[in-house]
């Protein structure tokens, strides 16, 4: 009898103490039976303690709680020994949005076995909401950013969740188009379902339409069993459709069609089948210009840009560098279980006066370049990539440059009249006047240096 009150003393003292805590707590067995279900868990999900001890954690909240995380989806657990730490889109009972910020640890017992999850969580709606307000946030799922393009883009990622029509984003390669496009998934109703992303550039022409909606068996040579397209492999949640300027002509008109009607028809069937699925689009060539060249259905396009989103390039958004290289340095330093050099502030000087052609992918790679050749404790110059250590133009395609000076690099011999325009263009900046003229910097330098009228011209900029 005493051991069974000191027993009821110690579960009534660890729910005291768990009812105190300003952390969200929720632990669940390995068949998902909850099991603890603090105060501040009812006060943020807005679901009381009675209504889920005891029951599927998926059941009760209607999909998982942990979203596309979950580690308990599957028959079989996903084991994991280290703690797990993530954003979570929760929908509260009475259908608010909620941004939690979730860390997740396995129960282990005396004998070294899984016996479920304690998970614990914070709130960060209101935090977010006036960060974005202010203008203060850094980042945003996972996508980094202070510059204020970006904070309007996080605006636009917030708002546009809420809601299931088309978004179209557009940008130049390598400026996160997909990224955007998974954090609108992870934050929205659709969340819970699959992210299904599409290369459409990268589908053969032959067989782009049964990818997409899939094929009944025997509808061509090869279709040996029925099977199922992107389409309703993201039932219930996003499909990303990249590079969708690429899509051929045929395809656009039965996209157009699901769009407009929520079904299609399989590769050789006669049934229409009906999906759930949230359509975000993206393209690096701008949507206007393929409709004007009959390359692109008008009425396709307004369909999918109902609500766009245009992410700019690097160089537009140059603040954001030191932030974005000290971010790929930690990423870095956690993949490879190792310290790594830090930026000496030349190299900061250096990869600020880049043009970054390949944008925030590029300026990955040259941090993983860098961290690789480096031998000392910081990033000199000399350990960047050469094209930018020696400050060489990038391989610039012709639509970067604005219409005027387009003619400028397609001289290939400099003058003093281009050489003048390209500087005045540019404020004086010789690197970027070097990259509107399309040849290196040292070969502006080579010919300021042999005229005397450019070079005076340059230094009254």
């Amino acid at each position: 009898m005493k051991n069974f009150t000191r027993s009821l003393l110690d579960r009534d003292n660890l729910n005291l103490v768990l009812d105190n805590l300003k952390l969200g707590i929720i632990a669940h067995t390995t068949e998902r039976i909850i099991t603890v279900f603090n105060k501040e868990a009812e006060k943020i999900t807005g679901y009381q303690k009675k209504e889920v001890l005891g029951k599927d954690c998926h059941n009760v909240f209607n999909s998982p709680f942990c979203g596309t995380k979950c580690s308990f989806c599957n028959d079989t657990p996903d084991l994991f020994s280290d703690t797990k730490e993530y954003p979570v889109t929760f929908v509260t009972r009475t259908g608010d949005t909620r941004h939690l910020e979730m860390t997740v640890s396995a129960i282990i017992d005396n004998d070294g076995l899984l016996n479920g999850v304690i998970a614990s969580f914070r709130d960060l709606t209101e935090s977010i909401n006036l960060s974005l307000k202010t203008e203060t946030l850094s980042s945003f799922n996972g996508i980094i950013g202070k510059d204020s393009t970006m904070q309007e883009i996080f605006r636009q990622i917030r708002d546009v969740a809420l809601y299931s029509y088309p978004v179209h984003v557009s940008g130049e390669t390598g400026t996160g188009k997909e990224r955007v496009a998974n954090a609108i998934h992870d934050i929205s109703a659709y969340g819970n379902g699959a992210f299904v992303p599409v290369n459409c550039g990268a589908i053969p022409e032959g067989i782009v339409e049964s990818e997409l909606f899939g094929h009944v068996k025997g509808a061509f040579t090869g279709a040996v069993k029925e099977r199922k397209g992107r389409f309703e492999l993201a039932h219930k949640g996003t499909l990303f459709l990249d590079e969708v300027a690429e899509l051929p002509l045929k395809i656009q008109v039965k996209l157009l069609r699901f769009l407009q009607e929520g079904t299609f028809e399989k590769v050789g069937g006669e049934k229409k089948v009906s999906v759930d699925v949230r359509i975000i689009s993206a393209a690096n060539k701008n949507l206007k210009d393929e409709v004007r060249a009959g390359r692109f259905r008008e009425d396709l396009y307004y369909r999918l840009n109902v609500i766009p989103i245009s992410l700019p390039p690097l160089r537009l958004r140059k603040t954001d560098i030191p932030l974005l290289a000290a971010h790929f340095l930690k990423q870095a330093e956690l993949e490879n279980n190792n310290s790594v050099p830090a930026l000496a502030d030349e190299t900061m000087n250096v990869l600020l006066d880049y043009d970054w052609p390949g944008n925030v992918r590029e300026l990955k790679n040259v941090i993983q370049f860098s961290v690789v050749r480096c031998r000392g404790k910081k990033i000199l110059p000399a350990d960047l990539p050469p094209e930018i250590s020696r400050g060489e133009a990038p391989l610039t395609p012709a639509h970067r440059f604005p219409p005027d000076t387009e003619a400028f690099a397609a001289k290939g011999k400099l003058d003093a009249a281009s050489v003048k325009a390209a500087l005045t263009k540019t404020g004086g900046n010789k690197s970027k006047a070097a990259r509107v003229l399309g040849v290196g910097r040292a070969t502006l330098y080579r010919f300021l240096s042999n005229n005397t009228d450019a070079m005076e011209f340059s230094r009254r900029l």
